[in-house]
């Protein structure tokens, strides 16, 4: 799956290329760790007060969030700022409000500078059914409490089921991964080393060790811009919900005049368009699930298809990709220090899924953090504060739900061992746990999945994972090595997936996102 803004391949954003074989070396001031938004916005605004600063990135510049966004950079987020105020009250809501604004207002001023398109739409939130009336209309409320200039409307002008909703004009559509392309070029002009392949797997080094698989670079001080903390440091994978999430992108007969919009429950539908040469794609996003606890994220993504081609007749499917996101337990986003009493090492994270405005104002509070200089909306953004206290409901939640996915997997894993048959042959336990019928083996597997599938079973006492992907069956770890959670296969994206807290893997045991920093062994 790859998302339509890096449908060109890796390469569709320069960044790092220039040292790619090089070392990983030197002594710096600030290590920023990960080239999505947050790391090239915090690195570029580092730069510009004359900081000497490296950004260490894992695979490739855009290669996780920002990346595979819908990239919508408005202040009107869903249901999000009635969430906030339920827990917080309106001077947390108005505080938040306006470090997004400082972030949209940032980043449309450098697609300006640099000539990046932007489109101007509206920002909807809407009830699709009458079960979603009294979410859209807290909303509304709480936004215009906030200082935001909604309108209540009651006809948006769509073919899909809508009620009623809220709307906030002016807003802005961009593509991201151009958006990075042009933080990545100014970094790079302004001296930032951006290095690529360069994941990090410590970041707490004696002299300001901060070692990659490349090399090692000492800073004095260290940004983690990684969508979670990948520091088991500060606990915050207990205080975040890693959630994935899916987006389609389809060609349109016609153009649709649609705005961003986006349902004030579930099922989610968020909807925006991007122009191309060839004419109008419609992006439809949903099918949202916690990482790793979907029976099936493909059922999920074919009813996405199914919705859009059923309220938009003639649309043909051209792409479609996912993205993770982090939602803090408080409902706020974390930016700050790692841990309270050193703040050397710095976070940024729980965007809930509106990083374009967020990212951004998080690198603001980063350089401002670094400068001894704070914003006054900074309060909404603290990453060790006492509106924490408010999210302790919701992190007990979380965390016995983590714990039941544990133990779940494990027994799982436990009660469907490789089978042999008495006749010689193996079976193996298919998706959903349960064994598929005997086929040719060798004397020591089970057949192999079929293709495009993953299994986990029991060798021994230990959980395996077993996928067939492009003819090839491996069989890696089934354990996340971060902190032990029995993987589930995503039959939609080809990967492993940790239930726990959200570590991603592809068939072959390699890291692709999460807190995780070592792959999964071969087994």
């Amino acid at each position: 799956m790859t998302s339509l803004w890096l449908a060109a391949g890796p390469d569709t954003v320069s960044g790092g290329e220039r040292r790619a074989s090089e070392p990983v070396t030197g002594r710096y001031d600030v290590a920023v760790v990960g080239a999505g938004l947050t790391g090239l916005a915090t690195a570029v605004l580092l730069a510009r007060s004359g900081a000497r600063v490296v950004v260490l990135e894992a695979r490739f510049v855009g290669a996780c969030t920002t990346g595979h966004s819908t990239a919508k950079v408005s202040l009107l987020q869903g249901t999000r700022l009635s969430a906030i105020a339920r827990q917080h009250g309106p001077e947390l809501v108005r505080q938040y409000v306006a470090g997004n604004r400082a972030g949209q207002e940032w980043l449309l001023a450098e697609c300006a500078r640099h000539d990046v398109a932007v489109q101007r739409r509206a920002a909807i939130t809407y009830a699709a059914g009458p079960q979603q009336l009294a979410a859209a209309e807290e909303e509304h409320a709480v936004a215009r409490s906030a200082g935001l200039d909604v309108e209540w409307r009651e006809s948006f002008g769509v073919p899909f089921p809508a009620l009623a909703g809220t709307w906030l004009p002016d807003q802005a559509q961009v593509d991201p991964v151009a958006v990075l392309a042009a933080l990545a070029r100014e970094a790079e002009d302004a001296g930032v080393d951006v290095r690529t392949d360069a994941r990090v797997t410590d970041a707490h080094g004696t002299d300001g060790a901060v070692v990659t698989g490349r090399g090692t670079v000492h800073a004095d001080w260290v940004v983690l811009a990684t969508g979670t903390p990948f520091a088991d440091r500060g606990g915050f994978f207990a205080r975040l919900e890693p959630q994935r999430s899916y987006a389609l992108a389809f060609a349109v007969p016609e153009p649709t005049g649609l705005q961003m919009s986006i349902t004030a429950g579930s099922p989610t539908r968020s909807i925006r368009t991007t122009p191309t040469v060839t004419g109008e794609l419609l992006l439809v996003g949903g099918a949202s699930h916690v990482v790793g606890r979907a029976e099936s994220p493909r059922a999920r993504v074919e009813n996405l298809a199914s919705w859009t081609q059923g309220w938009f007749p003639g649309a043909r499917l051209v792409a479609r990709w996912s993205a993770q996101d982090y939602h803090p337990v408080d409902e706020l986003p974390y930016v700050g220090p790692l841990l309270p009493r050193d703040a050397r090492v710095l976070v940024a994270t729980g965007f809930a899924k509106w990083g374009m405005t967020n990212a951004v104002a998080a690198a603001h509070l980063v350089a401002g953090h670094l400068a001894g200089e704070q914003p006054d909306w900074g309060d909404a953004y603290r990453s060790w504060s006492r509106h924490e206290v408010t999210g302790l409901t919701e992190a007990v939640r979380l965390n016995v739900g983590v714990a039941a996915q544990l133990a779940g997997g494990y027994a799982r894993a436990m009660a469907h061992p490789e089978a042999r048959e008495p006749d010689g042959t193996d079976t193996a336990a298919s998706t959903d746990g349960q064994p598929d019928q005997p086929g040719p083996a060798d004397t020591d597997r089970g057949p192999a999945p079929t293709e495009g599938t993953g299994c986990i079973v029991r060798r021994g006492l230990q959980p395996v994972a077993v996928s067939t992907v492009d003819g090839v069956t491996r069989s890696v770890s089934g354990v996340c090595s971060h902190l032990g959670g029995v993987l589930r296969w995503n039959d939609e994206e080809r990967s492993w997936d940790c239930p726990l807290h959200g570590s991603r893997f592809t068939p072959e045991g390699d890291v692709l996102e999460g807190p995780a920093t070592r792959g999964l062994q071969p087994r």
